[in-house]
C-alpha cells in the first residue's frame, strides 16, 4: 500500500466542522450542501489529507480557515463539480448555426464581430465545441468574426482547458471532419490524446470566475451565453439571482441557453422562450 492509498486517521468530519464548511461553501459558492453529501465531501478531501499529511478532515478545515488561500482555493476545486463532453446537448450547436447567428447578422446589419460567453466551462470541451461551430458559420460567412470567454471557479479545470489536451476517448463526439480541421495528434504513437489546433484555442480567453461575486469582470455585454447544466447545483432562489445578475452582460436581443435538465418556469427574468432552454434578452 503506498501513501497515497492508505486510509486517513479518525472517524470522519465532526458535526461541528461539516457545518462550519458546508455554510462557507453555500454561502460563498452557492452549491446546497446538506448532511446527505457529507460522506461525499470526506471521500474528495480525502486526497488533500494524504497530500498535505494531515491526520484528521478537522485538522484540514481548520487548516482552510486558518487563512490558507492557496489551500482554499484546492478545497474548491475538489468540490466543484466539472462534468462536460464535446457537443454536450447537441441540438444547441444546430439551432446556433442553422438559426441563431443568421438572425443576429439581420438583426445587427452592417456589425460582423460577436462575443459569447460559456459559463461554467470546466476542462474546456464546451467553449472549443462552440469555436469549432462558430468557424464552420465563418466559412459561409467570411466577414464573420468572434470571440469566445469562458469561465469556471475551478482552476484545475481552468489549467486543464487552456492545455486544451484531450483523451481520444474524450473526442468521440467531435465529427470526424472537425477532429481532421481542428485537432492535432500526439506525435508520440503511445500516447492517444489529441490537442485543438492553436488557432482555436487562440480564440478563447479563460478566467476564474464565481457566480456569487456581486461584480463580474467584464466591459460590454455578450450576443449568446451558455449556461448549461451549471444551475443545478444552486437552490432556487440562488439560481433566479445569478441568472438575473448574467442578464446584465447580455446584449437586448442576445441569446441565453440553459441546460435541458434546467427551467426558467416561475422566475422574473428579461428573457422570452424560443425552443425548449433555449431564450431571447428582452
Amino acid at each position: 500500500m503506498t501513501a497515497t492509498d492508505r486510509p486517513i486517521a479518525g472517524s470522519g468530519i465532526s458535526d461541528i466542522k461539516f457545518r462550519k464548511l458546508a455554510s462557507y461553501i453555500e454561502r460563498e459558492l452557492g452549491i446546497k450542501m446538506p448532511e446527505t453529501k457529507k460522506v461525499m465531501l470526506e471521500s474528495r478531501l480525502g486526497k488533500r489529507l494524504r497530500v498535505l499529511q494531515l491526520q484528521s478532515f478537522d485538522a484540514y478545515i481548520d487548516r482552510v480557515f486558518a487563512g490558507d488561500d492557496s489551500e482554499l482555493v484546492h478545497m474548491i476545486d475538489v468540490v466543484t463539480t466539472n462534468k462536460t463532453d464535446f457537443f454536450r446537448e447537441p441540438d444547441h450547436f444546430d439551432a446556433l448555426g442553422s438559426k441563431l447567428l443568421p438572425a443576429a447578422l439581420e438583426k445587427n446589419a452592417g456589425r460582423n464581430f460577436f462575443t459569447f460567453w460559456s459559463a461554467g466551462c470546466s476542462t474546456g470541451e464546451e467553449p472549443y465545441t462552440l469555436a469549432m461551430v462558430l468557424e464552420e458559420f465563418r466559412l459561409s460567412h467570411p466577414s464573420f468574426d468572434y470571440r469566445i470567454v469562458a469561465s469556471d471557479i475551478s482552476t484545475r479545470a481552468l489549467d486543464a482547458a487552456v492545455n486544451a489536451v484531450y483523451d481520444l476517448d474524450r473526442v468521440l463526439p467531435v465529427p470526424p471532419s472537425y477532429k481532421k480541421k481542428y485537432m492535432l495528434r500526439s506525435r508520440d504513437p503511445g500516447t492517444q490524446e489529441v490537442r485543438i489546433k492553436k488557432e482555436l484555442r487562440d480564440k478563447v480567453e479563460y478566467l476564474r470566475l464565481n457566480f456569487m461575486d456581486e461584480i463580474f469582470p467584464f466591459e460590454g455585454t455578450f450576443d449568446v451565453i451558455f449556461c448549461r447544466n451549471v444551475i443545478i447545483y444552486f437552490d432556487r432562489a440562488t439560481q433566479e439571482r445569478i441568472l438575473g445578475h448574467m442578464c446584465r452582460y447580455l446584449r437586448i436581443g442576445g441569446n441565453f441557453i440553459l441546460g435541458h435538465s434546467e427551467t426558467l418556469t416561475g422566475m422574473n427574468l428579461p428573457l422570452r422562450g424560443l425552443a425548449p432552454t433555449i431564450y431571447e434578452r428582452v
